[in-house]
């Protein structure tokens, strides 16, 4: 039952992402003018993903308030961690998301329509992300993951407030309404996200999702003998452990992680077909295919010290409010943000 749940909500989540076209790193590069047809600072897809961030975190607070989940038992909530460590991370994900044009769940959703760049992208960053875990580079982040660690008391600002007295009420208005109402105004803002509300649909159904994962890994995988970590969207550990399923599946349980990829391909690949999008596209330059290759291997290298990726911290990290949360995801936005601009002083 777990495994097919994740499955779906693969599907809808590669579904959604493939007819809107969702990306951090598009509205990014929208924000910065370096998008073509878009005028600099108009950053629909930015947009997008905040208005998906306000629909994820007010969702899953509002399933913690409910009394249906705990987001401090989350794989992302840790009371020990190196924010200098997450910072590091995230700033190699977010140059090698530039690097390869997306991020791994976009690299998914454009794998599923035929795009040959992204299966180098998604090999490299499976390869990177598993060396990183268990293999050769498995030293280099535990030294990386070791400078200036924190030992917190509590792993989540919601653990932190409520220590304090705060009341579940006062707790749920402040750190979810407030922030994303702040959210929701930077989304209606401009007049880019309200002249394509069908991309606005895709983001609120995005961040439906997010607190979804929340609520299936809290529910159906429950052993009261063998208590697990709660999972939502996230694709760095996920595409490691689909690659590794594939070579060695004998003898091997499949989880709830390469049951969210092959979902992600699955309902990606329908909505490709059912738009007429899908077409195979493959490299033009050695040079191309070098900053695929690359670029995928600082994600999984990045991804991997920073606990996530750019949905699976960007969106699932920050809607459970996770201390650690918050340097991996200005990481990103630091180094995608100067990636860019030195792409854009060289071109």
């Amino acid at each position: 039952m777990l495994l097919w749940a994740g499955f779906l909500l693969g599907c809808g989540f590669g579904a959604l992402a493939r007819l809107s076209r969702f990306c951090l790193l598009r509205g990014l590069r929208q924000q910065l003018g370096l998008d073509g047809g878009e005028a600099r600072g108009s950053a629909p897809a930015l947009q997008a993903f905040a208005l998906a961030l306000a629909v994820a975190l007010l969702a899953a607070q509002g399933l913690q308030l409910a009394g249906l989940v705990d987001l401090g038992q989350t794989q992302v909530a840790r009371n020990s961690f190196s924010a200098l460590g997450m910072l590091l991370g995230g700033v190699l994900f977010g140059v090698g998301m530039v690097l390869a044009n997306s991020c791994g769940a976009r690299a998914l959703v454009l794998l599923a329509g035929g795009n040959l760049r992204s299966l180098v992208t998604v090999v490299f960053l499976g390869l990177g992300a598993q060396a990183s875990m268990t293999g050769v580079l498995l030293p280099l982040r535990q030294w990386l993951g070791g400078l200036a660690p924190l030992e917190l008391e509590h792993a989540t600002l919601t653990q932190s407030l409520l220590a304090q007295g705060w009341s579940p009420a006062a707790l749920f208005a402040t750190t979810a309404l407030l922030p994303a109402a702040l959210l929701l105004a930077y989304a209606a803002w401009r007049p880019g996200l309200r002249r394509s509300p069908w991309q606005a649909l895709a983001a609120v159904g995005i961040g439906l999702l997010v607190a979804a994962g929340w609520w299936i890994t809290a529910t159906l995988e429950v052993d009261p003998f063998d208590p697990v970590k709660l999972s939502s969207l996230s694709f760095i550990g996920p595409i490691a452990e689909s690659l590794l399923y594939l070579q060695v599946s004998v003898g091997r349980a499949i989880s709830i992680g390469p049951a969210l990829v092959a979902g992600v391909l699955c309902g990606a690949a329908v909505a490709a077909l059912l738009s007429r999008q899908a077409r195979w596209e493959g490299f033009d330059s050695t040079g191309r295919l070098a900053a695929s290759a690359g670029g995928g291997l600082l994600m999984g290298l990045g991804g991997a010290l920073a606990a996530g990726c750019s949905i699976g911290q960007g969106l699932s990290g920050l809607s459970s409010l996770a201390w650690a949360s918050l340097p991996a995801v200005l990481g990103m936005l630091l180094g995608a943000w100067l990636a860019l601009r030195l792409r854009g002083q060289k071109a």
